[in-house]
């Protein structure tokens, strides 16, 4: 297990640290670890598991989307 530290997390995800935490705290992102009175970090395989997501998410919808246009092709 690797935990990592928020400013690898921001480049890993591509967010900024604000909309990190406003996604922590809508429950929308993994939950850090606390390493110490003023540190936290993130596991790894949860922040990696949580990128898959979104691109699991964006495919779905890309299929989604495919379907729909396809229907309306075969309804003309």
């Amino acid at each position: 297990m690797r935990i990592m530290r928020l400013k690898e997390v921001i480049d890993t995800t591509g967010l900024s640290r604000s909309t990190l935490y406003k996604y922590i705290g809508e429950g929308r992102f993994v939950s850090p670890v606390s390493l110490g009175d003023r540190s936290i970090g993130f596991v790894e395989s949860e922040v990696f598991d949580w990128i898959l997501a979104r691109i699991e998410e964006r495919d779905l919808a890309e299929e989604a989307a495919m379907r729909s246009t396809s229907r309306l092709s075969v309804a003309k």
